[in-house]
């Protein structure tokens, strides 16, 4: 697979220009085309309402969402320029309900999407939009913690690998990034010791040394600690600096259910992992 045009959701929440600055360095890093959109949403009606808004409040809250996309819009387009990159700055008008579906078809014409991890009790429309261009996109999705600053760094990268067909694909998917890295590190979580965890002569870490990776692999046995949890920790303790894994949820009436490992990674990630489904 190769990476040439990357789509980037730029969030309109004052102090959330981190994901468009990370994008832009992994687009410079990569040498892409970047897309950001950046969704001038509708005006939101109280539920107490009775049904009707005087119309200067709506024209206010049109215009506050305006402005908040034009200033996010216009820090992306600063920090593209700064870097010399091809980029293409968008504005969409979008529903708070809809904005998900509406990014998820919108990745599904690039190879790859970069979103924001949602911010602890004010980040559900981003939570929406990362679960949807994760599960209905088809692409390779790049999470990015709201609480990172530093550009795309691949010094040390953590690959999870469980056998899974998930993880065969984000590792596929991941292949551009990977060939970049300082360090590849593959992480297979064990119940318990002595298990045999990998298929024989389908040894994940053979496959990417064949590659011309520099890879290592780690067992950890996860018996008493919660998957997800044995994988931050471990990605602390190795100061990892970008994590590779699957993205696993079901279908219930055709929403989305987030595995509970993806659910966890995305709660509580503190380096940006790149998800396939």
């Amino acid at each position: 697979m190769t990476i040439k045009d990357i789509v980037v959701n730029l969030s309109v929440t004052e102090g959330s220009g981190f994901t468009g600055d990370y994008a832009v360095s992994v687009a410079g890093a990569l040498d892409t085309h970047l897309t950001g959109i950046a969704f001038v949403y509708d005006p939101v009606v109280p539920v107490a309402a009775t049904g009707y808004l005087p119309p200067e409040v709506i024209e206010t809250q049109q215009r506050d969402s305006q402005d908040a996309a034009k200033a996010t819009i216009d820090r992306f387009t600063a920090a593209a320029s700064r870097a010399g990159i091809s980029i293409e700055p968008t504005m969409l008008p979008a529903s708070f309900a809809g904005a998900g579906d509406q990014f998820g078809l919108i990745a599904r014409r690039f190879d790859l999407a970069i979103v924001g991890q949602a911010e602890p009790d004010k980040g559900a429309v981003e939570e929406l939009i990362a679960e949807s261009a994760l599960f209905e996109s088809g692409r390779p999705v790049i999470v990015v913690p709201y609480i990172q600053k530093a550009p795309l760094k691949l010094d040390r990268v953590m690959v999870c690998w469980d056998g899974s067909r998930p993880a065969a694909r984000a590792i596929a998917d991941a292949m551009p990034i990977l060939e970049r890295a300082g360090q590849v590190e593959v992480v297979i979580v064990t119940r318990e010791r002595g298990k045999q965890d990998e298929i024989p002569g389908a040894d994940m870490g053979q496959h990417l040394a064949r590659h011309g990776l520099k890879v290592d692999v780690k067992r950890i046995v996860g018996s008493g600690i919660d998957v997800a949890d044995a994988l931050l920790s471990h990605a602390a303790d190795a100061s990892a600096d970008f994590i590779v894994m699957g993205g696993y949820g079901h279908s219930r009436l055709r929403e989305f259910v987030l595995g509970g490992v993806t659910h966890a990674i995305l709660r509580s990630m503190t380096a940006p992992v790149l998800m396939s489904h």
